[in-house]
């Protein structure tokens, strides 16, 4: 689902990451963080090529901190999603957030080099 140049936007980080390893990564990192996490409202443009998706979240080691997010997907010309920003309210879940990430960000890059190893092994490169 990801384009190879996928651009991902963090919440909590003030340079966008570029690539699919490193967003894939990333969105490992989130999935180990947020503690029963849901959709709760999908809104899309009528080419379906841009979509909201409203979220709701705990944060793992951050009790009672709930967030609620949204993540933006715009798809390329190839039906991947091409960019994923997300943001988060209210701030002190995005500061847990950001610790809990921040805490797994050596595995997540570590992840990062092992999925670039595999993609390009899957490319044929």
């Amino acid at each position: 689902m990801l384009a190879d140049d996928v651009v991902f936007i963090s919440p909590v980080a003030f340079k966008p990451y570029v690539g699919k390893p490193i967003t894939a990564a990333i969105l490992r990192g989130v999935l180990r963080v947020f503690e029963d996490f849901r959709y709760v409202r999908e809104i899309a443009d009528s080419n379906g090529r841009d979509h909201a998706l409203v979220f709701e979240a705990g944060i793992a080691g951050a009790p009672g901190v709930k967030i609620t997010g949204c993540d933006f997907l715009h798809f390329n010309d190839d039906g991947l999603i091409g960019e994923f920003m997300v943001m988060v309210r209210p701030l002190s879940g995005a500061t847990a957030l950001s610790d809990a990430m921040g805490a797994q960000f050596e595995r997540i890059q570590q992840e990062a080099a092992e999925l670039a190893d595999q993609f390009a092994v899957a490319k044929g490169s």
